[in-house]
C-alpha cells in the first residue's frame, strides 16, 4: 500500500503533536494509563498504523512487536491494497513518548468528516477495552492541543487512503447514530 505522505511529513507532524499535551497534567493518573496497560498480556491489542507511517518506526525496535496483515483481509476501505502494519507496544505503559503512533497521539479525539466534506474532531466513540476518564468524564482538553491534532488530521487526510479511512468511519459512525436515534423512536410502539 502506498501512501502519499513521506517520511519527513510524518516527523513534522509527530514533531507538532510533541509540542503540546492534552491536558495540563499527567492524564494516566486518572486511570492508571489504561490505553497504554491495557492488553499487555493480550497479543491481539494494539494499534494499526496509518499508511506510510510505518516509515518512521524501525521494525527492530526492542519496543515495538510489528506484524503485517492483508488490508483485504480486515474492514479497511476497498482503496487499501496490500499490507497494513499492526503494532503493540512490549513495555506498557512506559514507552518511547516521542515515538507514539498518530492514533496514540492524538488520542481521545479522532478526525470525522461530515456529510459536507467538512473536517472536525470528537471525542472517540469506538468500543474501547478500558474506560477512559477524559471521554466518559468529558474533560476540558488543552486548546493548543486540540489546534495541533485538527492541523495533523488535516494534513494527514490530503492522503487519498487516509481520507479514506476516516471518511468511512465517519460514514459508520452517523449510520450507527441514525441506527440509535430510529431505534429508540420505537421503544414505545410495542
Amino acid at each position: 500500500m502506498k501512501s502519499t505522505i513521506r517520511k519527513r511529513t510524518y516527523e513534522a507532524i509527530y514533531r507538532l503533536l510533541d509540542r503540546v499535551s492534552l491536558v495540563n497534567y499527567d492524564c494516566g493518573e486518572l486511570c492508571n494509563a489504561a490505553c497504554c496497560n491495557c492488553g499487555n498480556d493480550d497479543e491481539d491489542l494494539g494499534i494499526y498504523l496509518l499508511p506510510g507511517e510505518d516509515k518512521v518506526h524501525e521494525r527492530d525496535s526492542d519496543w515495538l512487536t510489528w506484524s503485517a496483515e492483508n488490508a483485504e483481509d480486515y474492514e479497511f476501505p476497498e482503496s487499501w491494497k496490500g499490507k497494513v502494519y499492526f503494532v503493540r507496544c512490549k513495555t506498557p505503559p512506559i514507552c518511547p513518548r516521542k515515538k507514539r503512533p498518530i492514533q496514540c497521539r492524538t488520542f481521545p479525539l479522532t478526525p470525522h468528516i461530515d456529510e459536507d466534506g467538512e473536517l472536525s474532531l470528537i471525542l472517540n466513540d469506538s468500543e474501547l477495552p478500558y474506560a477512559c476518564p477524559l471521554i466518559d468524564d468529558e474533560i476540558e482538553l488543552e486548546p493548543a492541543f486540540i489546534q495541533a491534532t485538527y492541523t495533523a488530521w488535516k494534513h494527514l487526510i490530503k492522503d487519498p487512503l487516509i481520507y479514506d479511512l476516516v471518511k468511512e468511519d465517519s460514514e459508520y459512525r452517523e449510520y450507527k447514530d441514525y441506527c440509535q436515534v430510529f431505534e429508540g423512536e420505537n421503544d414505545g410502539d410495542e
